[in-house]
């Protein structure tokens, strides 16, 4: 192996990542990481500013830092051929979960992911003798992110649904 070479499945021997890195929209996931180049025009190319630098320097989403406007930017620089799918598919199967650590489970009022929800794919549902809890409408998620940044409590993460194996 040449030096620079990235052997994934290799790194994995060594190392065990709570989740799998979501790649840019549209990008399709079986030859990613043989075919990027980790050139970083993607990341430029971001005018959310969310496609980072990941695990071997290859592109991924960092939803922390703000939400996906599927602008297909991302897409359009990309130097390689077909390691994106055109924009009339859908981006990905990936979408939100709202994990144990969400504040309506202590009992506080929030309703933050609601509010910065575009689609408005997260509803609160009334609890009895408690504070209303978030469900997220799987056929309404576009997986865009907006959620994750507002979530005081970093409960919320997005990730593959189970229908495929990620997005692309």
């Amino acid at each position: 192996m040449a030096d620079g070479d990235f052997n994934p499945s290799r790194r994995r021997l060594f190392t065990r990542r709570a989740r799998d890195p979501v790649r840019p929209p549209w990008a399709r996931l079986a030859r990613f990481t043989e075919l990027c180049t980790r050139c970083d025009k993607c990341r430029e190319a971001c005018p959310e500013g969310i496609v980072a630098r990941g695990d071997g320097g290859f592109p991924e989403v960092d939803f922390r830092l703000g939400e996906c406007s599927f602008c297909h930017a991302c897409a359009e620089v990309c130097p390689v051929e077909g390691l994106f799918a055109p924009p009339q598919r859908t981006p990905w199967t990936i979408q939100a979960r709202i994990g144990d650590g969400c504040l309506t489970r202590a009992g506080v009022y929030c309703e933050s992911c609601r509010d910065s929800c575009a689609p408005r794919a997260i509803q609160f549902e009334l609890a009895l003798r408690s504070v209303p809890r978030p469900r997220v409408d799987t056929a309404a998620c576009t997986g865009c992110g907006g959620c994750v940044a507002s979530c005081p409590a970093g409960a919320i993460s997005i990730g593959a649904t189970s229908i495929g194996e990620g997005h692309g």
